[in-house]
């Protein structure tokens, strides 16, 4: 079938219009982003979410089954037995990252992809300048090759290469790898046309975080990981800087429980934070968005008052190596959701047309979304002062604000735990910014038998690699 053939028993003859009206340069360009639409795709997705959508059947979910945080020698037996075989894979090389970061900074008045955001709450340095020294100062303590896979978008890929570059990869260069995150074009909501941002380029759109597991295999990445020794990959969001993705003990727990995949979860702040749960649904375990969640469900309490649906997804999992080929293989499909999104394009008499309302379908696939397909699946509770505090909103909740004050919250206490005096201001919190370098210590453990003797604060402090202290005025 030519083009025109395809485009027309897709239900997107308007194309066929478009491409008529541009020559050259810009016919060669949009019919090559045209060529290399999945349209059968587009044409199923149109059909079930946008022109004839049924109502989503879902399950009334009930309470999940998580692996809690826990006090007691029971617990700590476990931890330790966790954190022993979490080591071993560590150092056995069978760990890589796989880093989310194909978002832009534009919610926070910040130009540019949003890992390049400053958090430091004394150096302001990056989101993607802490993660990397995280992933750098693992690797040093294990002995281990541990990869980090960074997904970036078409709207960032570039930037977000030349900025590791500039920073010299930030100290992992030979061991960091670039894929795309694939996209979707987005349809007029009501006739589920693909819509046009300019005559001669299609409105495209990240097709969600799902899509990560499609590009690792589009990309090459799966097999070069697989010949590599690879067995577990772990995925987490650019923008959480408490994220601790190379943790022993999760990789540990995701291990011994010989999980296909593993999800960490955080006690909610109340029945209203806009997050995900982890829930039981049809006896598997699955996530349900906070937007499908009844307000009644949301609010229901146990008799001591805690929250029944309490397990807020934080989008750190742990999957295998061959959970993942399998999802990709062609034989399983993740779901995909609708989005109802204000996208600018291109109107009936050819000129740009913007609305505030909503005008436009995005399709989208979760990565939790294959937590139900896992032959064994794994929740895993984590202390929210430790690994969560993501930067959503430019101000209040999940702002860049309560990031810097929950990372210096974080060192306050290791600080405290190694015996030091930190001064707290009139509401009780640290008085001063405070870092610590993750190449100078990744927990408080090890903060405490690295930290000079007699070390005060009187200041806003960031100690940096090799006890030294970067900043302190």
């Amino acid at each position: 079938m030519t083009l025109e053939e395809r485009l027309r028993d897709a239900g997107q003859s308007h194309l066929v219009h478009a491409l008529e009206q541009v020559t050259g340069s810009a016919h060669r360009g949009l019919s090559a982003q045209i060529a290399e639409l999945d349209l059968p795709l587009v044409r199923r997705l149109v059909e079930e979410l946008v022109l004839h959508p049924s109502a989503p059947a879902h399950e009334r979910p009930g309470p999940p089954e998580v692996v809690e945080l826990a006090l007691g020698k029971d617990a700590e037996r476990r931890e330790v037995e966790a954190r022993a075989a979490g080591e071993a894979a560590l150092r056995a090389g069978h760990l890589a990252a796989v880093l989310l970061a194909g978002g832009q900074g534009t919610r926070l008045g910040f130009e540019g992809p949003k890992g390049n955001f400053p958090v430091g709450p004394v150096s302001g340095r990056t989101l993607f300048s802490l993660h990397a020294a995280r992933i750098e100062a693992t690797r040093a303590r294990y002995g281990c090759r541990l990869p980090l896979c960074v997904m970036t978008s078409p709207g960032n890929d570039a930037e977000t290469r030349a900025i590791f570059a500039r920073n010299e990869y930030f100290g992992l260069r030979g061991d960091v790898h670039f894929f795309v995150q694939g996209t979707l074009p987005a349809v007029d909501s009501k006739t589920g046309e693909i819509l046009l941002e300019t005559p001669s380029r299609l409105a495209l759109s990240p097709d969600g975080h799902g899509g990560l597991l499609k590009a690792l295999r589009r990309s090459g990445l799966l097999g070069e990981l697989r010949t590599s020794g690879t067995r577990t990959i772990v995925t987490f969001q650019v923008d959480n800087p408490l994220v601790r993705p190379a943790r022993p003990e999760l990789i540990g727990h995701h291990r011994l429980a010989k999980a296909e995949m593993t999800s960490v979860v955080v006690r909610k702040l109340d029945a209203g934070e806009r997050v995900g749960v982890v829930a039981t649904v049809g006896g598997r375990t699955a996530v349900v968005e906070y937007s499908d969640l009844p307000e009644e469900m949301a609010r229901l309490s146990r008799p001591d008052g805690s929250l029944v649906f309490w397990a807020g997804n934080i989008a750190l999992h742990c999957l295998e190596l061959g959970f993942v080929e399998r999802l990709t293989g062609g034989a399983l499909e993740l779901s995909y959701h609708r989005a109802e999104k204000s996208v600018p394009h291109l109107g009936l008499e050819g000129s740009r047309a913007e609305t505030r309302e909503p005008n436009a379908v995005k399709f989208e696939t979760f990565v939790f979304d294959a937590l139900p397909f896992a032959e064994r699946a794994l929740t895993l509770e984590a202390d929210r002062a430790e690994e969560y505090s993501p930067i959503k909103n430019a101000r209040g909740r999940d702002s860049p604000e309560t990031a810097r004050r929950d990372l210096t919250r974080l060192y306050a206490g290791w600080l405290r735990r190694a015996g030091v005096d930190v001064p707290r201001g009139g509401d009780g919190e640290p008085a001063y910014g405070l870092e610590v370098d993750p190449r100078l210590a990744l927990d408080a453990e090890e903060l405490r038998s690295r930290l000079p003797g007699e070390f005060r604060i009187d200041g806003p402090t960031a100690l940096g690699p090799e006890e030294t202290v970067l900043a302190h005025n």
